[in-house]
């Protein structure tokens, strides 16, 4: 079984006996129902599924089902000879989402206490919009992202004691040693074919076939395209929904990499503002990551966030290397000087920031330039800018150079992040691996609940 990071956080919430209900939230095909499956088969002997999604296709038991009573009823129908007390019976409610009335009973549920329950959802944050009574305080929500580097590295067969020696180093702002540091290397550009799927990731342990982890690739890229706008109702914003999901790559491949808003229905007097729904669609389904411009930095960078200049960033790595380059391993591989892999690697920074939960922010400033990422830096009141370099030019950084040395800002920290073994600071910014990403982690992040 693939190890996901998230299986303690299942683990500790399904024993804490809490009277919220836990839902895992995030894009389908990131493993959420098989590590729940995996759990509860593992700590409950009456383990129950149900997968709301395909109810609502067939035989449709839960869709009246909006009290406790009938939800037991409804339950007993499909696994009546296991359900027992709530120390031996989980119930795992897949895809509750597919049943707006679902999350509002939840509360409901919780209170009963009959049964230990728990969730996942790939629409979530679209289904909440539309629940008219969201139950406050029964609902813990925590997002799960596809596989990231550190959990490809494991997969591997990358152990705990040498994770935590590089994790040391990282944190000593020291290089690895050359041997090390060119594996390391060689993982994080496998990593950058492969991906965090685990579909796709089991298909290349398996047998290190590009063609058969492309193809799952491409599957799961095509079921976010038809799945972009599944539970929007107006046929014209589908459309916008599926022209903006389906832009990105295109848009990644230029220079400033933002949606170029008058792309989307060829018309030239439209805004950003036109199209807030479709953004919040895509982001809230989680397929995509939102990057947000910011002018001029303050702590906490949300306060100066906008929806203007949006970036919008695959959620796998490894779909858009496949869009990009497709059976072919050389681009990544073997470091062609005519190719940029600009769009990959900031991709691939965005996905692993995300998934150790930043929000995420970009330096934009008519004056002065852009820069690749802002995060937050709480133990300064600050921020932290990072740049991410393919080339071999990583030290030229015109944008990152004026922007830490703006007085007001108050930067502390500013990283580059490369290709290039050695760790060093100059000038205030440290240079360090592209591959050390895997142990930014915020510690300062608040746990959803509803």
């Amino acid at each position: 079984m693939l190890y996901r990071k998230i299986t303690q956080l299942i683990t500790d919430h399904l024993k804490s006996n809490s009277n919220r209900l836990l839902v895992i939230d995030g894009a389908r095909q990131i493993g959420k129902s098989y590590i729940i499956r995996w759990i509860g088969q593992q700590m409950f002997p009456n383990y129950i599924e149900i997968n709301m999604e395909e109810d609502k296709l067939g035989d449709r038991i839960f869709a009246n089902a909006k009290n406790v009573k009938d939800f037991y009823l409804a339950l007993s129908v499909i696994a009546g000879d296991r359900i027992k007390d709530k120390a031996s019976t989980l119930v795992f409610i897949d895809e509750i989402q597919a049943y707006d009335h679902l999350l509002t009973l939840a509360k409901f549920l919780m209170a009963d206490n009959r049964f230990t329950y728990i969730a996942s959802g790939s629409q979530l944050g679209v289904a909440l919009k539309s629940t008219q009574s969201i139950p406050i305080g029964s609902i813990r929500i925590e997002h799960m992202y596809p596989m990231d580097f550190e959990e490809f590295l494991i997969a591997n067969g990358v152990g705990k004691p040498a994770l935590d020696s590089m994790r040391n180093s990282f944190h000593n702002n020291e290089a690895l040693s050359t041997s090390l540091h060119e594996k390391m290397l060689d993982f994080f550009k496998k990593y950058l074919l492969v991906g965090g799927m685990p579909d796709a990731v089991n298909k290349y342990l398996e047998n290190r076939n590009i063609v058969e982890f492309r193809r799952i690739q491409n599957e799961v890229h095509s079921l976010y395209g038809a799945d972009a706008a599944k539970y929007e109702n107006e046929y014209n914003k589908k459309l916008k929904i599926r022209r903006i999901f389906n832009m990105i790559p295109s848009n990644l491949e230029n220079k400033k990499k933002r949606i170029v808003i008058k792309d989307i229905e060829n018309k030239s007097w439209k805004r950003t503002s036109d199209y807030i729904d479709e953004f919040e669609y895509l982001i809230s389904a989680g397929i995509v990551l939102e990057v947000r411009a910011i002018s001029k930095p303050s702590y906490p960078l949300i306060e100066n966030s906008g929806k203007n200049l949006l970036k919008l960033y695959l959620n796998d790595v490894g779909i858009l290397s496949g869009i990009f380059y497709r059976n072919n391993i050389k681009a990544i591989m073997s470091d062609i000087n005519s190719i940029n892999l600009g769009s990959v690697y900031e991709t691939v920074v965005a996905q692993e920031l995300r998934a150790h939960g930043y929000d995420l922010y970009y330096y934009d400033n008519k004056k002065n330039g852009e820069v690749d990422f802002l995060i937050d830096d709480p133990d300064n009141l600050s921020n932290i800018p990072i740049e991410v370099k393919s080339g071999k030019d990583y030290t030229i950084h015109s944008a990152l150079s004026k922007f830490i040395s703006i007085e007001e800002y108050n930067i502390r920290r500013a990283y580059v992040l490369s290709n290039e073994q050695q760790v060093f600071t100059r000038n205030g910014i440290i240079y360090m691996p592209i591959y050390y990403i895997m142990f930014f982690e915020n510690s300062s992040q608040i746990i959803e609940t509803l």
